[in-house]
């Protein structure tokens, strides 16, 4: 039987996430502090501090998780002699990819958050504030909700998140996304949650935001992954340097295929998973398959104790 580790992404952060690690292992610290030193400002102070405000920035959000991430990581294979090697895949939700990624050390720690700021900076500025929005559609198989997307004639909506088995995202402008989650209540007697996001992501109304990222991208090496890496794109193993950079470009404005990454770790006879960083959505998520796939988060000093 196989092992996977999991990471998750944007929706995950809490203010004080990873204080516990921070203040009771070395190697986690060093995390931080690294991550602190290549943006060039004290990340470390928003994600402890209280003003979530500041934490619930993209671009803040979204090196925060990285770090919290690979902090966690970093404690488990110190305290608990996990090492990257002992899984068969390795994946991340959205920005959950690049904490995979510097697992599997294709990608450097400082590099990470340096694109990750970059990131979650070109994604808030593709579509000004106000005029995009997402929406969270539940108990919906995601083949009926793209048959009334299409239906509902809303040029704009797309499925930025398939999630797990009755629960997807949409993206797109403002108006058409509040007007669809009316239409969607009533008609279908679906509940929609309009989410609080400051832009819609995973949509091709982040292509700029793409395009400069990919111009990015290029001043930074990647190397080939430890372990086969699942993209969000592709749902398929990345193994080679070369189709990394363009998968992380290309995941900024396409959906993000986290039921079908979880339908391939089944197929590929994964038993046991860890969700490695803050909260613990992907573990809810695994609860909604019918998979024997036992996923474990760890996530505080409590849960990396009870890790056997």
């Amino acid at each position: 039987m196989s092992k996977s580790i999991v990471f998750p992404g944007q929706g995950s952060q809490y203010l004080g996430m990873g204080k516990h690690l921070y203040d009771n292992f070395s190697v986690s610290k060093r995390v931080f502090e690294e991550v602190d030193d290549a943006l060039g400002f004290k990340l470390t102070e928003i994600i402890f501090g209280n003003n979530s405000d500041k934490l619930n920035l993209t671009e803040n959000t979204q090196p925060a998780i990285m770090a919290v991430s690979v902090a966690t990581l970093e404690a488990l294979k110190n305290e608990k002699g996990v090492k990257i090697n002992d899984f068969n895949f390795c994946a991340g939700h959205s920005l959950g990819e690049y904490s995979a990624l510097v697992a599997a050390k294709s990608i450097k720690l400082a590099d990470a958050a340096k694109i990750l700021k970059k990131r979650g900076q070109a994604m808030q500025n593709a579509v000004p504030l106000g005029q995009g929005a997402m929406a969270a559609i539940l108990n919906i198989e995601v083949s009926d909700l793209e048959k009334f997307i299409e239906k509902s004639n809303f040029l704009s909506i797309e499925i930025s998140n398939d999630n797990c088995p009755g629960q997807c995202v949409i993206s797109g402008k403002k108006e058409e996304i509040d007007s669809f989650v009316i239409l969607i209540k009533n008609e279908l007697k679906k509940k929609a949650i309009s989410l609080p996001v400051s832009a819609p992501f995973h949509c091709k109304m982040m292509k700029s935001a793409a395009e400069d990222l990919e111009n990015f991208l290029k001043q930074f090496k990647i190397i080939d992954p430890l372990i086969p890496i699942i993209s969000n794109v592709s749902v398929s193993p990345i193994k080679k340097s070369s189709e990394i950079e363009q998968l992380l470009i290309s995941c900024v404005y396409n959906r993000v295929r986290w039921r079908e990454i979880v339908e391939f770790l089944n197929k590929n006879n994964v038993s046991e998973c860890i969700e490695c960083g803050p909260g613990k959505a992907l573990t809810n998520m695994f609860k909604r398959f019918e998979f024997n796939i036992k996923c474990v988060k760890v996530d505080n000093i409590e849960d990396l104790k009870n890790y056997a």
